[in-house]
This record gives structure tokens, C-alpha cells and sequence, in this order.
């Protein structure tokens, strides 16, 4: 009997029929053409995911209106059958060849497009009003709603044209359709307007006009389950909706949550818990007969397993799971679970679709670029390779090399694999770092790489390997400017030796000087610990540079402690006393601050010796990660598997 039976039971949707309750719930992935074609990226994409065990692909956004509804370039368009048909035919095909069934998601982003990217027409909306971008919407004639409703029904058409299993008509995060059923953003007052029917109007339209066209095509529903928002739908008007819905004849419903005004209770940060929003898709399962789907930020197989076992839903949603891992569903299957790449909500996901990149996972260096590593050529002939380093970059590399066929040293000075993610899981609330260090070792030890813990690389044990590449993922240390008076005084601490544990400052008055993503989580872990901090800043604002979501989770938890985290930006420091700081402020005035002790988070810098005794020494010597330059978790991740991937005996450089 399989571990997790609830989830490998089949399910009916309509006619559709899934092998198991697994679904990759839809996220935006920017790999079509210009001209809304999947490209073969793309198609490699979901393919992989397919291979990968889920049960249901559900695509994301694909634009119905290519005049008034694109919101980002390289999205996927259904507008044109003679076009769209035939490439959108071998996409389907691709999938369906793995036994996953797939649905595909039509919208309009109604508010949420920039007037950029539709030749600089305002965007369109129920009602005229202000978008998050600063433009005004054009309120929609009856007229232009009947002409998109019109679009909606095309391209279902197409989807059915090109074999799909089914279609999803996107009603939730505050588009076009979720914005004519929100009181929040629909004012109008007329029959598209004001009451719930009026307001559900344009979706019956749709729905009945896909079931009129598409016979047989299965049909799902994405809402919001809940707004968020003073004046927007609750929980409990969602339940009526979702009734409604049922009521003209849909297959399945499929439960998000929030608008873009509060996209982060969809697109949730590292602090928000596994199961957080069931009450949601509860309630909604509990009102109606046909399946529910549901996200539910699941991370984990047992946990996904309980929310079918308590009735939350009928199948899982798991989108961002899926980046972090393409073969949850089957790794699951398998008994696998401690090979599963678990997502660490770091949002790397969206900050890189925000700043209009591919799609780029911290715990993932194959995503998106499935087809750029689809052929591993494994020609190590058990030649030698030594790795520095056992920090994610490291053990990227390491792992890769050794399936590769190499034969791998791993040369650690610490006592445990991980490097920073040591420290980066101590602070509240980041246990999913833990996660990731944990799957980052996984395949480390399944690979049969020779692992020296607390030994320091040197030029001898280097060399006594003869290795034909040496890869230097040594990390970095902590910034510490002799410059500064007192910089070296013993009430100076690091990051790194505040989160080890090496120093404790339970109870003191801190002094925290940096505002990045270290410095922030270290000031958590040390208010939870009852100490007043003093965080000062020399640039203009307190985290510059950080992800607006990922800075406003950890600026919330250290909010949580009130007067006893005080935040300075435009304040340098100057110098340090066994009393505390003196720092320079905005207007050019020397201030001084009390403190028991200082903790520096002032950034790191390559461990410069280790590099230039390896390259001094050593042909094929790789740089990665933080030996090149202060990075993130994904840029480690990535640039270790990519190198290790690319490496060729000396063809590399």
C-alpha cells in the first residue's frame, strides 16, 4: 500500500479523468514568442513537469485579447486559431504523451495591464478608477464587454481545437472577470453592475457561451476564495459564487486567494505556514458537489495528504512546489520525499518575472532552462575533481560532477554541509531554509561524493588529488572595514557568529548596522530573543534593493516587537566605543547610540586568499558563487550546476 494513497486515487473532472490529485496550478511563464506561440522552452517546461508524476497541468494566464489584455511580453496568447492552432497542437501533445491531462487558462488582466504594452491604450476595466500603476482605466461600453466576452469564447474554442483536455476561465487576483464580480472594483450600474447576478453576468456569458462551442470540453473556474479587501468579496460571498457557478453546469473550481492590492496573501512569503488559507477552499467544498481545487502553499507530501484526508479539497494545487521540483508528484510516488527540492518561498520566482526575466527558481537551476540541460554527457571516467566548499554553490557542483562520472572531493572547513543557509535558517520563521540545505545534501551523498568535513582546502591535500578542475566555492566573510575606529573591539560581532550561537545576546540593547536581508533576519532572531535593537542604514531607506514582498514579511515579524527595533536609514557609522556607535546622520550631525554590543551585517567579500593560492596553483580552477562575488541562493545554485554542467577538462574558462 502506497504511503500516501489519498493522493494517487483517481479523480473525475467532468469527462477527464486524472491518475492522481496532483496539479500544477497555474503561474505566468514568460518562454512564448512575441506573437503568443509556445516556444519549444516553454513546452519543455511544462514537459518536464509532466514526466514528473502531476496528474493535471493547468497552464497559466493566456492572454484572449491581444489588443486590450496583454500584460507582459513573452505570455502566451489564444487569439488567432489559424495561427495559434497548430504549434499550440504539438504543446498539448508533449503532455498528454505522459498521462497528465491538461487544462488550459484563458484571462484578460483587465486593470493589471500596462498601457505600454497595448500601444499605449489605457486599460480597460468595469469601472473607470486608478490602477497600482498610476493610470486611469477606461470603463467598458456594453458593447466592448460583448465583444470580450465574445474573445473569451475563442479561445476556448482553440483550446478545443488543439486537443486540451479542458479550459480554465480566470476569475480571481483582481483580472478583468474577478473585477466585474468584486464590488471593490465593479461600480457600475448596469446590468453588469450592482447586484450579484448583474455582477456575475459576464462570466455566465462566457460559461455558457464555451458550453454552447466547445461541446465536451471540461471547464474549471479560478477565484479568490477571499479578496482581503474592505469592500471586496469574503470567504462567505465566495461560497455563493462558487454555488453559482455549479449551478450553470462547470467542472471544478479551482481556489486562490486575494487581489494584486495584497498579492503576497497569494504569492506568500517565507513566514506564511502550510495550510494557512484551507478555511477557504473548505468552506467552498462544503457547499458544492463538483471537485475543488486548491493551493494551499504546501510544501510537503504529509501535509498535502492531511488537507485531502480533512475534506479541504479534491485536488492539490502545488505551483510553486513544481519549480522548486518537476518531479514532486513522482519522488512522492516513490518514496522519495527526501530527494524533493522544497520550495523556500523565497519569491525569487516573482521578483524575476517582475523585472521581466525567465523564471528562476533559488532551489531549482533547471528552471526554465529544461531543454539547455535536457542531455547530460557523462564523461568523467573517474577522473579526479576537487570541490571547495560546501555551501549550495559547492554542493551544486559536486553532486553534478560525481553523476556525471567524476570522481568528487568535497573539501569542507565546518563541522555540516550548507554554508550560509547554516545561519540563514536559524532566525524565526525560516525553517524552510532547513529544508533546502537538507535536499541540497541529499543528492551529495546519493552521488558517492567524498565528503571531508572540518578540513580546511590547502595546496597539498589539493594537489595530492592530481585533479583535472578544482571548483572554488570557499563562500565569503563578513565585511569589516578596518577604517573604522573600534571596528575590531570585543563587543563587535558578525552575523554569522550571532546565528551560530557562537555569542549570545539574549537581553541586550543592540546595535545593528546594515539593513540587507541578513542584517533584517539577524534583528528578528535577536527581538525574539528579547533584546532592543538599533538598526541604522547609510543609504536612503532601510533594505534597499530587496524584494518589496520578502522586505515587507521580515520588516512585519520585526514589527512585531514594536519600540524595541528601531530602524535609522541615512545614518553611517563612524565609530565604535565599548558604549556603542557614533554614526553620522542625514543632516551631517555625529550622533551617539548606547549599545551592549554591535552586530555587523555590512555585506561580504570573496575569501580572496583561497582563490588566488587555487589559481595560483591549479589549471581549471571555477570560481563560484560568493568566491566571486556577495550573491543569493539562486545565484549560487545556478552558477554551480551551470559550470559543473559545462565542464570539460579544461575547455572552460
Amino acid at each position: 500500500m502506497r504511503k500516501y494513497p489519498r493522493l494517487f486515487e483517481p479523480i473525475k473532472i467532468g469527462n477527464m479523468e486524472l491518475k492522481n490529485r496532483i496539479a500544477l496550478t497555474p503561474m505566468g511563464v514568460p518562454l512564448a514568442q512575441m506573437n503568443g506561440e509556445p516556444t519549444d522552452d516553454y513546452t519543455a517546461y511544462y514537459e518536464e513537469r509532466a514526466k514528473g508524476g502531476a496528474g493535471l497541468i493547468i497552464t497559466g494566464i493566456a492572454a484572449i485579447d491581444s489588443e486590450t489584455g496583454i500584460a507582459s511580453a513573452h505570455q502566451t496568447i489564444l487569439t488567432n486559431m489559424a495561427v495559434h492552432k497548430m504549434p499550440y497542437q504539438r504543446f498539448v501533445r508533449a503532455i498528454q504523451k505522459h498521462g497528465a491531462k491538461v487544462v488550459m487558462q484563458i484571462y484578460h488582466p483587465g486593470k493589471e495591464t500596462l498601457s505600454l504594452a497595448i500601444g499605449g491604450r489605457a486599460p480597460v476595466a468595469p469601472s473607470e478608477m486608478m490602477t497600482r500603476y498610476g493610470e486611469k482605466t477606461h470603463a467598458l461600453t456594453v458593447e466592448e464587454i460583448k465583444t470580450i466576452v465574445g474573445k473569451f469564447i475563442n479561445g476556448a474554442k482553440i483550446v478545443h481545437a488543439i486537443g486540451a483536455d479542458g479550459v480554465e476561465v480566470h476569475c480571481a487576483h483582481g483580472y478583468l472577470l474577478n473585477g466585474f464580480m468584486s464590488p471593490l472594483f465593479n461600480k457600475r450600474t448596469d446590468e453588469y453592475g450592482g447586484s450579484f447576478e448583474n455582477r456575475m453576468r459576464i462570466v455566465k456569458e462566457i460559461i455558457e457561451g464555451i458550453q454552447q462551442e466547445c461541446p465536451g470540453l471540461v471547464i474549471t473556474v479560478r477565484v479568490s476564495g477571499d479578496e482581503f479587501m474592505e469592500g471586496g468579496n469574503t470567504v462567505d460571498d465566495y461560497v455563493e459564487i462558487a454555488k453559482y457557478l455549479e449551478g450553470l453546469g462547470i467542472d471544478a473550481i479551482n481556489v486562490s486567494a486575494a487581489v494584486q492590492e495584497n498579492s503576497h496573501l497569494n504569492r506568500e512569503p517565507a513566514s506564511f505556514q502550510q495550510g494557512w488559507k484551507k478555511h477557504l477552499a473548505k468552506n467552498i467544498k462544503a457547499a458544492v458537489s463538483i471537485p475543488v481545487i486548491a493551493v494551499n502553499t504546501i510544501k510537503k507530501p504529509d501535509f498535502a495528504e492531511s488537507m485531502l484526508e480533512e475534506g479541504v479539497c479534491d485536488v492539490i494545487g502545488l505551483s510553486r512546489p513544481h519549480l522548486a521540483d518537476p518531479a514532486w508528484a513522482n519522488k512522492t510516488r516513490d518514496g522519495r520525499e527526501d530527494e524533493i527540492r522544497s520550495c523556500i518561498s523565497c519569491l525569487v520566482c516573482f521578483e524575476s518575472l517582475a523585472l521581466q526575466n525567465t523564471m528562476q527558481c533559488s532551489v531549482n537551476p533547471r528552471c526554465s532552462r529544461e531543454r539547455e540541460y535536457s542531455t547530460l554527457i557523462k564523461n568523467g571516467d573517474g577522473r579526479p575533481v576537487a570541490v571547495i566548499g560546501g555551501g549550495p554553490a559547492g554542493m551544486e557542483s559536486a553532486a553534478l560532477l560525481a553523476d556525471r562520472g567524476f570522481d568528487v572531493t568535497l573539501f569542507e572547513k565546518g563541522s555540516e554541509l550548507g554554508g550560509q543557509l547554516i545561519y540563514a535558517e536559524k532566525p524565526p520563521l525560516k525553517e524552510k531554509i532547513g529544508w533546502a540545505r537538507e535536499k541540497m545534501i541529499s543528492p551529495v551523498k546519493k552521488a558517492g561524493v567524498k565528503v571531508l568535513l572540518n578540513t580546511e582546502a590547502n595546496v597539498q591535500n589539493i594537489g595530492a588529488l592530481n585533479p583535472v578542475g578544482v571548483f572554488v566555492g570557499c563562500g565569503s566573510e563578513p565585511v569589516r572595514p578596518k577604517a573604522i575606529p573600534g571596528i575590531m573591539n570585543p563587543n563587535v560581532y558578525t552575523v554569522p557568529e550571532v546565528l551560530s550561537g557562537k555569542v549570545d545576546l539574549a537581553g541586550k540593547k543592540i546595535a545593528m548596522v546594515g539593513s540587507g536581508l541578513a542584517g533584517l533576519e539577524t534583528a528578528v532572531f535577536l527581538a525574539d530573543k528579547g533584546c532592543k535593537l538599533t538598526i541604522i542604514e547609510m543609504k536612503n531607506e532601510i533594505g534597499e534593493g530587496l524584494w518589496f514582498q520578502t522586505f515587507n514579511d521580515v520588516l512585519k515579524e520585526l514589527k512585531k516587537y514594536g519600540p524595541d527595533a528601531e530602524l535609522l536609514p541615512k545614518h553611517r557609522l563612524l565609530a565604535i566605543n565599548d558604549k556603542g556607535i557614533e554614526v553620522e546622520n542625514g543632516e551631517g550631525g555625529r550622533v551617539e547610540f548606547k549599545a551592549d554590543a554591535i552586530v555587523l551585517a555590512m555585506g561580504v567579500k570573496p575569501r580572496q586568499e583561497v582563490v588566488d593560492a587555487m589559481r595560483q596553483s591549479f589549471d581549471n580552477v571555477y570560481l563560484l558563487g560568493d568566491a566571486i562575488k556577495d550573491g543569493r541562493i539562486v545565484d549560487a545554485t545556478r552558477d554551480g550546476y551551470g559550470k559543473a554542467w559545462a565542464f570539460d577538462c579544461g575547455c572552460l574558462r
